[in-house]
């Protein structure tokens, strides 16, 4: 199969027809070998417009949202980053293509070993797998010019924001309701945190940021 020409297809199709302009992020798009993150029952579908499942837990986005959310984010190649839930680690291996050096993390380590030969295979350097907890993030290794949550959640811990630099970008999609959310990108000044909205999609949620329920007597 030749995926070095699907990986072209889906640049053009799925990509660039999106508003996803920008030549870093289509760089990533057309370096990266999406192949190398699917399950292998699934790598003739490597570059289908789906959602594909890496886990239990963990999907691969649309490449057209993802690459949407990447554009707004707006990384630099000085930035340093932090992928969170970063499943396979597709979305953590774009932006290292695109940033100085990204750290994908995980809360389990079977995923996290998994990253790492995924990311040892294409000779990623600049991406590192780690594991710990999701909500703390990674306040050790921080601050970070550029959070990226790679899934859809209702609740934003203050813990990432904290972990942002000084001008520093979260990019994450809060959940609106009837699983569609709102792709927003925080940004920090001093100690304010502000954030826009790009636009609307639905990603695979991300397991444990769900709103606690409120029960009314």
């Amino acid at each position: 199969m030749d995926y070095a020409k699907l990986r072209r297809v889906m640049v053009d199709s799925q990509v660039r027809v999106n508003d996803v302009t920008s030549v870093e992020v289509v760089s990533a798009f057309s370096t990266i070998p999406r192949e190398v993150f699917v399950p292998k029952p699934m790598r003739a579908s490597a570059y289908a417009e789906l959602e594909i499942t890496t886990s239990d837990t963990r999907a691969m986005w649309l490449p057209r949202d993802l690459g949407k959310l990447l554009v707004a984010l707006e990384a630099e190649a000085s930035d340093i980053s932090l992928v969170i839930g970063a499943g396979a680690g597709y979305s953590a291996a774009l932006i290292g293509h695109m940033t100085e050096a990204v750290i994908a993390l995980e809360d389990d380590e079977a995923l996290v070993d998994a990253m790492t030969e995924r990311f040892a295979t294409i000779g990623m350097d600049e991406a590192v797998a780690v594991q710990g907890d999701l909500a703390k993030g990674l306040p050790d290794q921080g601050p970070f010019d550029v959070i990226f949550v790679a899934g859809m959640v209702e609740l934003v811990p203050q813990a990432w924001l904290d972990q942002l630099s000084d001008g520093g970008r979260l990019g994450v999609v809060v959940s609106s309701g009837r699983g569609v959310g709102a792709a927003r990108v925080y940004k920090r000044a001093g100690d304010t945190f502000s954030y826009r909205e790009a636009f609307e999609c639905c990603p695979p949620v991300l397991p444990g940021f769900e709103k606690k329920t409120e029960f009314v007597f």
